[in-house]
């Protein structure tokens, strides 16, 4: 395990998904899933169903699960980095495919457990790729400079 590709890394990859999501959030949650949120919504916390939505109450649990996440993710992908080919960033887009497989598996696992549309697990699951796929390119370039493999 690689300490600087696990924080450096890790903080990196959080940072780059938070913003991907910043933008894919307007488009997808506030715009293509409100109405389909709005008849699911026994489903959502409380703070989800005020008008306006209380994210504020909300960050504090979204930040620490985020950060927790990417830094689990950069520690995996500090291990096994060495199973992928290519550039810095290709082994990190390769890695987030892989993230990605883990989240569409499980996705359609709880799928079948919670009620919701399919049209809602299908948008997920698309803004899932983006994030990984982009985070994964990034947590890969930047542990490529911090933490060349052979150093590791």
């Amino acid at each position: 395990m690689n300490w600087k590709v696990i924080f450096i890394g890790g903080i990196c990859l959080y940072i780059v998904q938070w913003l991907v999501s910043m933008g894919t959030g307007p488009l997808i949650h506030e715009g293509v899933l409100t109405d389909v949120y709005k008849q699911t919504a026994s489903f959502w916390r409380p703070e989800l169903n005020q008008d306006p939505p209380d994210m504020a109450a909300l960050m504090p649990r979204w930040i620490a699960t985020g950060l927790f996440g990417a830094l689990v993710a950069a520690g995996i992908y500090s291990v096994i980095r060495g199973s992928f080919s290519g550039a810095g960033w290709l082994k990190g887009v390769k890695f987030g495919l892989v993230l990605w497989l883990f989240h569409l598996t499980a996705s359609l696992g709880w799928s079948g457990v919670f009620n919701l549309p399919m049209e809602i697990w299908g948008w997920w699951i698309f803004e899932a790729l983006l994030v990984y796929l982009i985070g994964g390119a990034v947590l890969g370039w930047v542990s490529a400079k911090v933490a060349p493999e052979h150093s590791a």
